[in-house]
């Protein structure tokens, strides 16, 4: 069953229930007043009679005749007069034309005056008659019951207008219900209907997985309103996460294929030329001249050609330690690897960069700008970390500088202090700059330039995570670019020292 279909019935319940209680109180209520104001009229007539029949009385007679024809009397009601002392039953013209028997008491059982309701027939038709009687006394034999009156009246009309009404509430209540549940399924049905657009838009996303499809949300911000709301935000919060997840995996992927495919190039050039050696000094052992205990006599081609080789093995191994030490950082990094830092002071920490930065290979000038900002000024970092993220920028940027300048300079603000690091090299396209720090990412594989591994930038970025610490890059093609690096200055009191001095004996 339906929420809609539960509703409505809920609410067509509730207000048949009230609509019963409603008439069936109403009804009562008119019964009630109806026949009351009968018994009224019936008592206020039976109240003349006797008047009129104690005069009768007090003449020593007991005869209806007398007051039948009397004006205060209905032609509507119906007047027995019962005399037990003659036994006699007297009956006005109405009574006896009508044919309508009314049955009494015998005087034996002592008959006392109230309202009795008798079924009576007329011509075959049977008839309710509201009867109300009082004993007749004798005021000569001292209260002996000589008689019994009885004033009776047809309710036919009554019961007629009162099962009309009964039927009109009956009817007119099953109206209002019908009415009421229809209205109410078309209001159930407009007030569901986002639930039901929220239903359909999450079997299309379950069927086609698609996360980027929200909800419409044209409607009043009412429960559903939120509800639709909530959704949307669940939505996009899951969509974010598969985005996440779904780069992830891509990431993984190229990191894969990418890391294989830098460790086979080496590794290749390392078999090429151990093969080329074990050839020439085969080859060399079969033709040439026994040295004995020194060896075999080369040719100066064959020492050439050897040396070539075991430098090209040396380059190459350097190349894949550079490589596993990059690949190690990183895997740190995604390893949640927490740096031991401390208390440290940049300026001695870049002296020491520009001193080894002078040795790098590079064909670009090096240039020393203005250093004084980084006097006295502490930040709270890993040394030897700090030392590689500044290496790692000015080693990218002689690699990509062939020639003009590198500069080093100091920056900083209130909260902030860190480098900048000024090259006019070949610059990049400002679309690569989101791009530059991803791995394995080479923002000149276009133009055939492809120095290094391709994650010294993404170890960079991590490092600068972990110190709350930032970089802008302001760069332009084949003008060069700028790298500014950003470290937050640590103003707090660190206790480097594990001794504590005290003044005070009575401390402890």
């Amino acid at each position: 069953m339906s929420i809609r279909l539960r509703l409505t019935l809920w609410y067509t319940g509730l207000l048949a229930i009230t609509l019963l209680i409603f008439g069936v109180s109403v009804f009562m209520f008119i019964n009630w007043n109806t026949f009351n104001d009968l018994r009224v009229s019936i008592k206020k007539q039976s109240d003349q009679i006797n008047v009129n029949m104690t005069y009768i009385l007090n003449r020593g007679t007991l005869d209806l005749n007398l007051i039948s024809n009397s004006p205060f009397v209905d032609k509507e009601v119906f007047v027995q007069l019962v005399n037990y002392h003659e036994k006699l039953i007297i009956q006005p013209t109405n009574l006896l034309q009508s044919g309508v028997k009314i049955s009494y008491p015998d005087a034996a059982s002592n008959p006392v005056k109230g309202f009795y309701k008798r079924t009576v027939e007329i011509g075959k038709v049977k008839y309710d008659l509201l009867t109300y009687q009082r004993p007749v006394l004798s005021p000569i034999t001292e209260g002996q019951v000589v008689g019994l009156l009885q004033v009776g009246v047809l309710t036919h009309n009554e019961d007629k207008y009162l099962s009309g009404l009964r039927n009109t509430l009956i009817f007119y209540s099953i109206l209002v219900v019908f009415i009421a549940f229809t209205i109410g399924m078309l209001i159930a049905r407009q007030a569901l209907r986002p639930i039901g657009r929220v239903i359909d838009a999450t079997q299309q996303i379950e069927k086609g997985s698609d996360l980027s499809m929200r909800i419409p949300s044209d409607g009043p911000k009412d429960e559903v309103g939120l509800l639709v709301d909530t959704l949307n935000s669940m939505l996009l919060r899951l969509q974010t996460a598969y985005n996440e997840l779904d780069e992830a995996y891509k990431a993984q992927r190229r990191f894969v294929s990418d890391a294989s495919h830098e460790l086979r190039t080496p590794l290749t050039t390392i078999r090429g030329n151990i093969d080329l050696l074990e050839k020439m000094w085969s080859r060399a052992k079969e033709t040439g001249e026994s040295m004995g205990a020194d060896g075999l006599k080369l040719t100066t081609d064959h020492w050439q050609m050897s040396s070539e080789a075991m430098s090209d093995i040396a380059a190459e191994s350097r190349r894949m330690s550079t490589l596993v030490g990059d690949l190690l950082a990183l895997a740190r990094a995604d390893a949640g690897y927490v740096m031991e830092k401390e208390q440290l002071q940049l300026l001695p920490l870049t002296e020491e960069v520009v001193r080894r930065a002078q040795l790098l290979p590079r064909t670009a000038e090096w240039q020393m700008g203005d250093l004084s900002k980084l006097v006295g000024v502490p930040v709270y970092g890993n040394h030897d970390y700090l030392q590689q993220l500044l290496f790692i920028f000015i080693e990218n940027a002689f690699k990509y500088t062939s020639s003009g300048h590198v500069e080093l300079s100091s920056v900083r603000t209130d909260s902030y202090v860190g480098w900048r690091i000024q090259d006019t090299g070949i610059g990049m396209n400002p679309d690569e700059i989101p791009h530059i720090f991803d791995r394995f990412y080479r923002a000149d594989e276009s133009r055939g330039v492809t120095v290094g591994t391709g994650l010294g930038l993404s170890i960079a970025k991590w490092i600068l995570d972990e110190h709350g610490g930032s970089v802008e890059v302001v760069t332009l093609e084949n003008e060069g670019s700028t790298f500014t690096i950003w470290l937050p200055i640590d103003f707090s009191e660190r206790e480097d020292s594990s001794i504590i001095v005290r003044t005070d004996p009575n401390l402890s």
